[in-house]
């Protein structure tokens, strides 16, 4: 039977809804009243109006470009928190550099539900094999664990050998960290003849390869991976049924079409937007600049929330061609000056040692002159055009293909 980690998880559609309709309002509230940055570009949004997904996808979209300006402009937040720095229990610092703030208070990144869905609770020990130093991943996971009543041995990264020692002495049970890291513990341990207790991994931070999964289950250790960034906290997760991830409960995701911040139809690749309801540090429709699209349906393990389809790649697809930058921003443009235009595809390829651009369009129109001009003002270049039939251009979010080997 299916534990879950509360009754949130287990909403109906019509009480989820109402539940966002009371929580959205308030929070797009509490950014422009107590978050500068959000202030400006929310001044003649009435919070009361923005109640469901639909007057939400209505607001501007931030990007992290936008985000790291502002914090070099007014360091450490760039106005984005809705507390001062001494509101909170810690400072981050990601590469960039990019600072993100933290607290202590129960799951304030929300990684207690995954690691609840992962099997992880009171009686495991957790080795978090996760960063401590200045990124705020080690401090994530020692939150989650803290949650759902485990014990933390906080390992960090490196060591191998003293991994796998501390990992036989304490007797840990469970592992959080990266995919990959996990493998090297297991193989110095299996080199120095120590057995190992560890049955579960939450794991993030890059790919887990379903060779990687196999390899874990096939030494009876359940893995399962959720999305997360420093700046949200908990995106999705995994859950029992292994069937895309589950959105979280504390977040809103949208995906949105490359370059825009336009919903595209549920099942098409696009670019993940997440407005989290985490008053502390109230992102409204941050763009992740990853790639996932919406699974139908709800999982068989009895959560309800949406489900995406996890990590498909990176939305910034901006790429140099004949010396020009073409940016994802501008093939939307492109698409929205022709009303019967569905999608636009730039691919960059070569022939002998020049750069050479063909834009494929999806349009029922037979004439690619029609677009030439548009593909000049749009993309400040010349470039081959293809008409292709509505609907054909293949569902994996690029909106530019570079197709140029560089080996």
């Amino acid at each position: 039977m299916t534990s879950f980690f509360d009754d949130l998880e287990t909403r109906s559609a019509d009480a989820r809804a109402a539940a966002l309709a009371e929580a959205l309002p308030r929070q797009i509230a509490r950014a422009k009243a107590l978050a500068p940055a959000f202030s400006a570009a929310l001044r003649d949004v009435d919070p009361e109006a923005v109640r469901d997904a639909a007057a939400l996808a209505r607001l501007p979209v931030t990007r992290k470009a936008d985000l790291v300006a502002a914090q070099g402009a007014q360091p450490p937040f760039g106005g984005f928190a809705a507390l001062p720095v001494s509101g909170f229990d810690h400072v981050f610092q990601s590469p960039g550099p990019i600072y993100e703030p933290g607290r202590t208070a129960p799951d304030w990144w929300r990684l207690g539900r995954f690691l609840h869905a992962t099997g992880i609770g009171r009686g495991d020990v957790v080795q978090n094999c996760f960063s401590y130093h200045l990124v705020p991943a080690g401090m994530m996971f020692e939150n989650a664990a803290r949650a759902v009543g485990a014990t933390v041995l906080p390992a960090g990264t490196g060591q191998t050998d003293l991994q796998v020692r501390a990992a036989a002495d304490v007797g840990a049970t469970a592992y959080a960290g990266t995919p990959d890291y996990l493998k090297v513990i297991l193989d110095k341990a299996d080199e120095a003849g120590v057995a190992l207790r560890i049955a579960k991994a939450a794991v993030g931070g890059g790919a887990l390869f379903p060779s990687l999964r196999a390899f874990y289950a096939d030494r009876g250790i359940v893995c399962r991976q959720c999305y997360a960034t420093a700046d949200l906290g908990n995106i999705a997760y995994e859950s029992a049924a292994m069937e895309g991830m589950i959105v979280d409960e504390g977040v809103i995701v949208e995906i949105v079409r490359p370059g825009t911040g336009t919903p595209v139809p549920d099942g098409e690749v696009g670019e993940v937007v997440v407005t989290t309801l985490n008053p502390d540090y109230p992102l409204i429709r941050f763009a992740t600049g990853d790639l996932s699209a919406v699974m139908p349906g709800v999982s068989p393990c009895g959560r309800t929330n949406t489900r995406i389809r996890g990590w498909m790649g990176r939305a910034d697809q901006t790429t140099k061609i004949k010396g020009m930058f073409v940016r994802p921003e501008q093939v939307a443009a492109l698409v929205a000056r022709h009303a019967e235009v569905a999608r636009a595809r730039v691919i960059a390829d070569r022939e002998g040692e020049m750069d050479v651009m063909t834009v494929q369009i999806e349009t029922r129109a037979g004439n690619p002159a029609l677009y030439e001009g548009t593909i000049l003002d749009t993309l400040k270049l010349r470039g081959r055009v293809e008409l292709v039939p509505p609907g054909s251009l293949p569902n994996d979010g690029k909106v530019i293909e570079d197709r140029r080997t560089y080996s």
